[in-house]
């Protein structure tokens, strides 16, 4: 490149610098300026960069002049402050729905909006208890094409696969394209969900977006809306267990007083709670009844117990009978 061009660049690998070479503990000299320009082969005069370095400030850059050792310029405000950026990086770095490889090159771009030094602080691993990485790295993509069918209103097909023995990612329904008009993104228990209106049954269907390939737009619009008018996905998530689907029924739970944390962190704080005698109260709540539903109940033990309708309650025992069969000789 002809040192003309170079020269006319000045101000740009100026403003390159300052933001990837200085915070507040490593500011940047005059004498480290110059010698950081003359690698691109540019010479420059004190006075041009101080020139440049108000050119920056008007355009809105927040250069600082450091005085006390060590002196010289750095990047003040950015866009993202240090706390903001370790906190993203921490949630992809935890993020089961994200592939390692993914995680790794989304973090790596987040470093890039701070200095060099201080991208060495986000360079942690974050344990998360019984987390394991997707090992589907289509999700990264289906999720961008998702939000793009949402955003044009258009419906969208997929095969929709199960894992199996051989870990291996098998289409259901020997590979039939699913046909459903998406309508909300929601992540939960740490994978990605989209709940749509399914076309063909015209009920409203959820999906793990980790499970979905081969993923395509096409050129109809949306059916289903009516049911999404006054979609609320966070009561939907209340009342689906582990995003496992089952009739939705209202279940009396009776629980000990202790376990009112526990119904709270589940159902919310918008419940009706009735105070029952011997350290119990009564929660009436929506819920679609599934085995993960069960599941939980189980998980809990002896704190709370399903009381109506008696069909449920009936269910649940037979539930636990199934399990117990698998212990009979024992």
């Amino acid at each position: 490149m002809a040192k003309s061009s170079n020269q006319k660049l000045k101000i740009l690998y100026l403003m390159k610098g300052l933001l990837e070479k200085t915070d507040e503990n490593h500011p940047m000299s005059m004498s480290d300026i110059l010698k950081y320009l003359k690698g691109f082969g540019i010479e420059a005069e004190r006075k041009s960069i101080y020139d440049d370095i108000e050119a920056l400030r008007v355009y809105g850059l927040d250069i600082v002049a450091k005085k006390e050792r060590p002196s010289g310029y750095y990047i003040g405000e950015r866009q993202f402050e240090l706390p903001e950026l370790k906190l993203l990086v921490d949630a992809v770095q935890s993020s089961k729905f994200m592939t390692t490889k993914k995680s790794g090159e989304l973090i790596k771009k987040l470093e890039k909006l701070c200095s060099t030094n201080q991208a060495k602080s986000l360079q942690r691993q974050v344990y998360v208890a019984n987390r394991i990485k997707t090992m589907n790295e289509s999700i990264y993509y289906n999720v961008d094409d998702i939000h793009m069918a949402i955003s044009e209103n258009k419906k969208i097909t997929f095969q929709y696969c199960e894992w199996s023995t051989e870990k291996k990612l098998i289409p259901k329904k020997n590979g039939r394209l699913y046909n459903v008009s998406p309508w909300v993104l929601t992540w939960e228990d740490e994978n990605y969900y989209l709940i749509a209106f399914d076309n063909t049954s015209r009920t409203v269907k959820h999906y793990r977006v980790d499970k979905i390939k081969k993923i395509n737009l096409i050129d109809e619009d949306r059916e289903g809306k009516e049911y999404f008018t006054k979609f609320d996905t966070a009561d939907f998530s209340k009342k689906t267990f582990g995003m496992f689907g089952g009739k939705e029924q209202d279940i009396t739970l009776k629980c000990k007083d202790k376990m009112i944390g526990v119904i709270l962190d589940r159902f919310g704080k918008d419940i009706f709670v009735a105070a029952e005698s011997g350290g119990s109260f009564k929660v009436r709540v929506k819920v679609n009844v599934s085995q993960q539903f069960y599941g939980w109940i189980t998980g809990i033990g002896e704190g709370i117990t399903i009381t109506e309708p008696e069909s449920a309650a009936k269910e649940y025992k037979k539930y636990l009978k199934g399990i117990l069969k698998n212990y009979h000789d024992i």
